[in-house]
């Protein structure tokens, strides 16, 4: 079995939803009392939302580098960026360290692919869903992203600042979530990526009908790939 090394704190409570799906998945795979072998790093935000309030991306790069750098160095076999945002720096983050990343854009598009949706929605922070980082993984595999309005893109934004992040899940704003949604859906999203791994924990496949790719799951899933078949 592989050592998983993961990134998290992006927040603390997506990346304990990391911890608890590997182990419980491998656990079912192998059965017994075989559980995950992992190293977590995980960040302090406030250092990240500190350094973004001056839109310094550097000093973030650098931190993602120092936390990777010490998961390579105690023996990680890969990393795992808990965080859709976090994989802006994943291609110039797996030039400098020797472990292979395992990208969560890839294996959600993966997810799409064999689901035979051409074009989703998608969710997450301002950076997921403005900057291309994400998108290009998807139209590598002929999926086109759709994603909200601006004023919606705000309140996304805004809401996984502010009340995600801390374990605020608030009735009206999942009402509002499924507003953008059903809106996403009339622009011709015929699926939905919840691109922020905080966003599985408001909205499930029970509150819409359109199918819903929660990132957390998947992301940790293709953890799992990799840690038994050296896969990545």
């Amino acid at each position: 079995m592989k050592t998983i090394g993961l990134i998290g704190g992006t927040g603390w409570i997506s990346t304990a939803e990391y911890y608890r799906i590997i182990n419980e998945t491998i656990n079912k795979k192998r059965g017994g009392l075989t559980f995950a072998k992992c190293l977590l790093y995980s960040l302090n935000y406030g250092e990240i939302d500190e350094l973004n309030k001056r839109n310094d991306m550097k000093g973030v790069y650098s931190l993602i580098l120092d936390a990777s750098k010490r998961i390579a160095g105690a023996g990680a076999d890969c990393i795992v960026l808990c965080a859709n945002t976090l994989h802006l720096f994943a291609d110039k983050l797996e030039k400098e360290i020797s472990l292979p990343i395992i990208h969560i854009a890839s294996a959600v598009a993966k997810q799409i692919k064999n689901k035979k949706i051409a074009a989703v929605g998608l969710l997450g922070t301002k950076p997921t869903m403005e900057q291309d980082f994400y998108k290009t993984r998807l139209k590598q595999e002929n999926i086109e992203a759709i994603v909200p309005g601006k004023e919606e893109r705000e309140f996304i934004h805004h809401t996984i600042m502010n009340e995600l992040l801390k374990g605020i899940f608030a009735k009206k704003t999942k009402v509002h979530f499924l507003e953008i949604i059903k809106d996403l859906e009339s622009r011709g999203a015929e699926g939905i990526i919840l691109g922020c791994t905080e966003i599985p924990l408001l909205i499930d496949q029970q509150d819409t009908q359109l199918p819903l790719f929660n990132t957390t799951t998947i992301h940790a899933l293709a953890a799992v790939d990799f840690a038994l078949n050296t896969k990545c």
